[in-house]
C-alpha cells in the first residue's frame, strides 16, 4: 500500500494534535496533583511559612559546600556556661498590681514561750515567712440609682415672688431612659469585639450574675453605643486620611438580612491603617461588595503611598502609589514547594521554587537587619543591599518564565511577580515603606477570629457599627490602651462634648486620664 502526500499530512496533522491533546493532559494531571498535595498540606501539615533556623541550616551538600581541606584542625577546649539569674523577676512582672497585705498571728493565748512562760516576742519584718498570690476577683453586677437633689429657700421672708427651685448638676447620660450605663455598654463591647464572646454567650453569662438580660437588649445597647462612637470613628478617618503612607486589606463578612442580597451573599469589611509612623490608626469600612468603587470613594482624597496585596481592584487607584507584598510572594513560592512531589524535594540541587523563595528570604533578611535604622538609613541600605538582589531576581524571573508551565503552582508564582514587579519594588522609593502588608493582615485577624465565633451580622446596620466599634477598640490597643477603660471614658465623656472638641477624645491623646492606659509589661515579661 503506497502513501500518498495527501494521506501523510492527515497522519502528521494527527500526530500533532494527539501531541498537543497529551501535553494539555499533562499539564492538567500536574495541576491536580499539586493541588493535591496543597490541599493534604493544609489538612494535616504545618501552617506556618517560617523557616526555622535548622531548615537555614540544612544543606544536602553540607560536606563539599563548608569542606576547606587547608584549615588546621581545632584544638579541644573545655566551655562552661555560667547564666545570669536575674533577682525579683517575679515580683517585677506584677509591679503594677495593687498589693492587699495579709498578716497571720498566733493567737494571744499561743503567744507564750513554751520553755518560760514569757511573753513571745514579734521578730522584724525582715524574718517573716512571704508567700504571693494572684488573685482574680470575678466581676459583679450592681445597680447605680443615681439621685438628683433639689433645694428651696428657707427663709420664709425672701424677697423673691416664688420660692426658687435649684436644682444640683448630673453628668449628661449616653443612654437615657435605660439601665445601660457606660461601664455595662463599654463591657459588652470589649467582651464581643476583644474576647470574642457572642451575645448569647454573654446573656448566659449575665444569668449567671443573677441579671436577666436578653442578646435583643444587649444588641440594642451596642448600636446605641455605636451611634455615640461614630464621631470619634469619622475623626479617626480624617486623621488616617492625613498621611503619607496607608495599608489596606479586605475579608468577607456574611450579613443575614439586606435588601435585595440573599442571606448566603458574601459582603466585606475593609480595612484602612497607617503604617509605621506617627501614633497608629486603624480603620474599618462595612461594604456590600469588592467591587472597586469602595476604596476609590474611601480614598478619593488621599494621596501618598498605599500598601496592598495584588487585587486587582487597588489598580483602579491610579492617583496613588500602589506598594506591594512580598509576603504574598514568598507564600506563592512556599505554596509551590509544597505542591512538589517528595522525590522533587528531597534531591540535591535546589529546585526552582525553592531559589524563589531564597530570594525572598535574603529579602527579608536585609530588613530584618535594617529594622532599627532611620527612614534615611534604610532608604540607603536598600538600594546598596536590596536592589542588587531584586536586580538578580528580576533575571532570574524571566528566564523561569520562558520554560514554566502557566498553569502550574510555580508557574502562577512567576506570573504574580512578573505582574507586580513596579509594585514590588516600589518599596525602594521611601524609608518608611515596609516589605509586606502584614501590618494590615495583623489587624484584620482581631476581626477573623471574633467570625469564627459570631459567624454572621444580622444586618447591615449592625455590620455597620461593628466597624466602628472595631475601629475604636483596634486603634486603641495599638495605642496602648485598656479597651474597656477607653470605651467607658469616651461614654462618660462624649454626650457633653461638642464636635470641635473631639480631638482630647482620641487615642493618643495626651489628656487621656492614666487608667486608660495599659501598664507596659513587655520589656520585662513576655507570656509562656
Amino acid at each position: 500500500m503506497s502513501l500518498t502526500v495527501e494521506t501523510l499530512d492527515e497522519y502528521r496533522q494527527t500526530c500533532e494534535r494527539q501531541a498537543h491533546k497529551i501535553a494539555d493532559l499533562e499539564a492538567q494531571l500536574q495541576w491536580l496533583k499539586e493541588q493535591l498535595g496543597l490541599a493534604r498540606h493544609l489538612q494535616f501539615g504545618a501552617s506556618s511559612e517560617k523557616t526555622t533556623a535548622e531548615q537555614k541550616a540544612l544543606i544536602f551538600n553540607e560536606a563539599e559546600a563548608l569542606a576547606t581541606p587547608t584549615v588546621p584542625e581545632p584544638t579541644l577546649e573545655t566551655i562552661t556556661i555560667k547564666r545570669r539569674k536575674f533577682n525579683g523577676q517575679r515580683e517585677e512582672r506584677f509591679k503594677n498590681l495593687p498589693v492587699e497585705t495579709v498578716m497571720h498571728v498566733l493567737p494571744s493565748e499561743d503567744q507564750i514561750c513554751e520553755h518560760c512562760n514569757g511573753p513571745l516576742k514579734l521578730l522584724p519584718e525582715g524574718m517573716v515567712e512571704v508567700r504571693q498570690e494572684l488573685e482574680i476577683i470575678p466581676a459583679h453586677v450592681k445597680l447605680t440609682r443615681h439621685l438628683q437633689a433639689k433645694y428651696g429657700c428657707d427663709n420664709y421672708q425672701c424677697p423673691g415672688a416664688s420660692s426658687p427651685i435649684v436644682t444640683a448638676s448630673m453628668p449628661t447620660p449616653a443612654f437615657p431612659n435605660s439601665f445601660a450605663s457606660a461601664s455595662a455598654v463599654a463591657y459588652i463591647m470589649s467582651q464581643k469585639f476583644v474576647n470574642a464572646l457572642p451575645l448569647y454567650r454573654q446573656e448566659q453569662d449575665f444569668a449567671r450574675f443573677g441579671v436577666t438580660l436578653s442578646r435583643q437588649t444587649l444588641a440594642n445597647w451596642m448600636l446605641a453605643g455605636a451611634d455615640w462612637l461614630e464621631p470619634v470613628a469619622e475623626r479617626l478617618i480624617e486623621h488616617l486620611l492625613t498621611r503619607d503612607i496607608l495599608h489596606a486589606d479586605e475579608t468577607t463578612l456574611q450579613v443575614l438580612h439586606e435588601s435585595g442580597r440573599p442571606a448566603q451573599a458574601q459582603s466585606y469589611l475593609w480595612l484602612y491603617r497607617t503604617g509605621r509612623d506617627g501614633p497608629p490608626i486603624i480603620c474599618y469600612e462595612y461594604q456590600p461588595t469588592r467591587a472597586s468603587a469602595h476604596p476609590i470613594a474611601f480614598l478619593k482624597k488621599y494621596r501618598g503611598y498605599l500598601h496592598a496585596d495584588g487585587y486587582q481592584v487597588y489598580d483602579s487607584l491610579t492617583w496613588l502609589t500602589l506598594v506591594g507584598c512580598w509576603a504574598h510572594v514568598r507564600r506563592k513560592f512556599t505554596d509551590a514547594l509544597k505542591a512538589l512531589p517528595a522525590s522533587a524535594r528531597a534531591t540535591d540541587k535546589p529546585s526552582p521554587a525553592e531559589e524563589g523563595k531564597r530570594f525572598c528570604d535574603r529579602l527579608f533578611e536585609i530588613e530584618r537587619e535594617l529594622h532599627d535604622a532611620t527612614p534615611i538609613e534604610r532608604f540607603t541600605g536598600r538600594l546598596q543591599r536590596s536592589r542588587p538582589v531584586l536586580n538578580a531576581m528580576k533575571c532570574w524571573l524571566e528566564r523561569q518564565g520562558e520554560t514554566m508551565l502557566p498553569k502550574s503552582a510555580f508557574g502562577h508564582a512567576i506570573t504574580y511577580c512578573l505582574n507586580q514587579w513596579e509594585k514590588l519594588t516600589a518599596f525602594l522609593k521611601d524609608g518608611r515603606l515596609e516589605l509586606d502588608n502584614n501590618r494590615s493582615e495583623r489587624s484584620i485577624k482581631p476581626f477573623v477570629i471574633g467570625r469564627k465565633n459570631w459567624l454572621f451580622a444580622n444586618t447591615a446596620h449592625g455590620a455597620k457599627a461593628s466597624a466602628i466599634i472595631y475601629s475604636i477598640i483596634e486603634t486603641a490597643k495599638e495605642n496602648g490602651l485598656h479597651p474597656f477603660a477607653y470605651l467607658k471614658y469616651l461614654f462618660e465623656q462624649i454626650p457633653d462634648c461638642k464636635t470641635s472638641d473631639l480631638d482630647r477624645l482620641l487615642p493618643w491623646s495626651a489628656t487621656l486620664p492614666a487608667d486608660c492606659r495599659v501598664p507596659d509589661t513587655s520589656s520585662h515579661y513576655s507570656p509562656e
